[in-house]
């Protein structure tokens, strides 16, 4: 699909003609390389902003590429910035050298005129020195522009950061809303808007972004604090649910339940809901490892033991090698030199991420025993590919199913539901199922001619 056929499905009420883009006399200022700050410049430029994005401009092509999977967001930017709706430029080594661009700017040509500058804190972090970007906009001749920053810290960071600076329209927004492997589309419409503002009620002077706040199906505002406390205690929320489940999937094994049942009867039950029930090897990515590791140190710098959280993040550690340890009780520790498939390596099914997947804890265990690892991951084999370029034992396919008569076990990591399993090539082969997503069905496993080991579920 091209991107202005996928550019047709931005509501009409939220984009202006681009033909008068290039009469507009105020831009967007982003500051930043994550992913968070590529996918809100094409979402501004979908609603018609003109977007100036500051960032190092290597990392920013390294994210571009490792984010391929993105493929709405990519065919996105490539057209915007085409067109020069999105303008990227190297971010500077001040803050003060960025602002005057556009203030000296202002006295020859309007058409610079800044409307908002929002600052991704974990890109800028380690460019700018905090104490002189601050000083950098409480100098700034014009403090009228709103100031939005996004981010993961310790709590009650950023509403620190916000009382330090001199103008009033200062907020906060956590990306809670963003899913990988479909970011542009969770923006545009994002589940939960938390917004924090430094001054209440102000929120009407970000009107670029009202018709996201319009299409959110909830909403809060709140000062920053309570953002960040919230955004920090949804996080752990999800990481918790994780966990007790993949706790209570060690239990099943153990008395020849199936935990995927009991997770689906947990959800009828509307005081539980059926969101992150799922067991199976844990959770990675960027955010919820990050989120844990901040709200641990906040808990630290008030010297507030927190055992719940400590159990989680161990938990979730221990998980990521749990499916190995049933391989190698499976063939009694003789596992030595064997071939293995691995299906999957990214930290979610749909995402190309492999941070904190449980692909990397595996291959290091498989490969302390000289075990041949055959890997099949299509949107993860670039990432795979440049971390283990020098592993001789690592093999990347082109095909599931490729080679499976090389393999003593297949191993199951991440795998989309629609992607349904070929369980008559699996017979072929009759080999034994490693399965840490819990990514087949009862029917499929009942349908097995091999054993089958899932995360508290047996054959």
């Amino acid at each position: 699909m091209s991107a202005e056929t996928m550019d047709k499905n931005i509501p009409q009420s939220e984009s202006n003609s681009f033909s008068d883009l290039a009469k507009k006399s105020a831009v967007c200022v982003l500051i930043g390389h994550s992913i968070e700050a590529v996918t809100s410049a094409v979402v501004l430029a979908s609603l018609g902003q003109q977007v100036h994005l500051y960032a190092d401009q290597e990392i920013l092509a390294q994210q571009l590429h490792q984010y391929g999977f993105e493929h709405h967001l990519q065919a996105l930017w490539q057209m915007y910035t085409q067109q020069q709706h999105i303008m990227s430029f190297a971010l500077p080594d001040t803050a003060d050298k960025l602002i005057q661009l556009y203030e000296v700017a202002n006295d020859n040509d309007e058409r610079k005129s800044v409307i908002l500058y929002w600052l991704f804190l974990d890109s800028i972090d380690s460019v700018w020195v905090e104490d002189d970007w601050l000083t950098a906009f409480n100098h700034s001749q014009q403090q009228t522009q709103p100031l939005m920053m996004s981010g993961i810290k310790q709590l009650c960071t950023i509403d620190a950061l916000s009382q330090r600076l001199k103008r009033a329209w200062v907020y906060y927004l956590p990306f809670v809303f963003l899913k990988d492997g479909d970011a542009y589309s969770s923006m545009l419409n994002p589940s939960l808007w938390l917004l924090g503002e430094k001054t209440s009620n102000s929120r009407h002077h970000l009107g670029m972004l009202q018709p996201l706040m319009q299409h959110a199906r909830a909403t809060h505002y709140a000062n920053i604090a309570t953002i960040e406390f919230a955004r920090s205690s949804i996080m752990a929320m999800l990481a918790t649910r994780v966990s007790f489940m993949n706790e209570m999937s060690r239990l099943a094994d153990s008395q020849q339940v199936d935990i995927q049942q009991v997770s689906h009867i947990m959800g009828l039950d509307e005081r539980v809901g059926s969101s992150y029930l799922q067991a199976g090897w844990g959770f990675g990515g960027n955010t919820l490892p990050t989120e844990l590791l901040q709200l641990q140190q906040s808990s630290q710098a008030q010297s507030l033991a927190m055992p719940l959280l400590q159990s989680v993040i161990h938990i979730n550690e221990d998980q990521k090698e749990l499916i190995f340890r049933k391989f190698w009780q499976y063939f009694d520790g003789f596992i030595d030199n064997k071939t293995v498939m691995i299906w999957g390596g990214s930290y979610k099914a749909g995402s190309g991420r492999t941070a904190e997947s449980a692909i990397h804890p595996l291959l290091a265990l498989l490969w302390s025993y000289n075990i041949r690892t055959l890997v099949y991951s299509d949107k993860a084999q670039t990432e795979l590919a440049a971390l283990y370029k020098q592993q001789s034992l690592l093999e990347l396919i082109n095909n599931p199913y490729q080679q499976l008569d090389e393999a003593q076990a297949i191993f199951i990591i991440s795998w989309l539901p629609e992607n349904r399993l070929d369980i008559a090539k699996l017979n072929e082969q009759a080999m034994p199922v490693f399965d840490a997503q819990n990514a087949l069905l009862r029917t499929q496993i009942d349908g097995l001619v091999g054993d089958y080991m899932g995360i508290g579920r047996a054959k």
